[in-house]
């Protein structure tokens, strides 16, 4: 996702915008309200991570703003001010959470991916890109008009990159999200999914359609739902086909 740090303290500025992009996140990084409020008109980010205390314009004024502009923006603001009342009235603005300083790093990732999660669910039930389309309350996936079977895991996956709509995903990122394992885990299930995705996803040669895949390959990054991949038909690796049938508690 696309992540906007407001925060006058360049050292917890830096630290959050290196910590978010280790994340997986694009983040760009400004110092005062002024700035904040320009850069989320011109390239509207999902999230905003909003000190109070802020230069020029204080945040109060910048949820406001950003919140009359932009309601689709999420909004994270960090305070060191303990007053109730204050946290109170941030949430009444349109903020989607608070968060008191000092704060653990961790702590704020997992609120920012609880607060797009809550935002995904109220979003449409409908997904669309690249001819495939998703209702995620019936847990139907078709493309160009064909119904395609996944499994629940499939289903997952393919929903998170859905939902990115063409960003690019780490693998870390999908093995946190997906699987809820440690983003380091020596284990290539992530790859072996998406295989398994492209297979099933994939358009004949010589149909209407020109993509033959809609998931691409990020060199270097990992995965997004995008145009124009092959997808190879020799048989996934028999350790792999095995872990599939056997219903692992990560296949399911």
């Amino acid at each position: 996702m696309r992540v906007l740090v407001v925060e006058d303290d360049r050292a917890l500025g830096m630290f959050l915008q290196k910590g978010l992009k280790i994340e997986g996140h694009e983040v760009a990084w400004v110092g005062d309200g002024d700035a904040a409020i320009e850069l989320a008109s011109t390239d509207v980010p999902d999230l905003i991570v909003l000190d109070l205390s802020l230069p020029r314009r204080d945040g109060m004024e910048v949820l406001t703003e950003v919140h009359r502009r932009h309601p689709e923006t999420s909004v994270l603001v960090l305070t060191g001010r303990s007053q109730i009342d204050e946290r109170v009235r941030c949430l009444d603005a349109g903020a989607d959470d608070c968060l008191l300083k000092p704060f653990s790093f961790h702590e704020l990732t997992a609120r920012c991916r609880a607060i797009l999660r809550r935002r995904a669910r109220a979003g449409d039930s409908f997904v669309r890109f690249g001819g495939v389309e998703m209702n995620r309350l019936d847990r139907v996936v078709t493309r160009e008009g064909e119904v395609i079977e996944l499994t629940g895991k499939e289903f997952a996956l393919l929903e998170f990159l859905l939902l990115r709509k063409g960003k690019a995903c780490a693998r870390g990122e999908l093995l946190r999200e997906v699987w809820q394992m440690p983003e380091d885990s020596p284990t290539n299930v992530v790859d072996v999914y998406i295989n398994y995705l492209r297979r099933k996803l994939a358009m004949p040669e010589g149909s209407d359609v020109q993509a033959v895949s809609v998931i691409e390959t990020v060199r270097g990054v990992g995965y997004r739902m995008g145009l124009g991949e092959s997808v190879a038909t020799k048989k996934a690796p028999v350790a792999a086909r095995a872990e599939h049938q056997a219903g692992y508690a990560w296949s399911a």
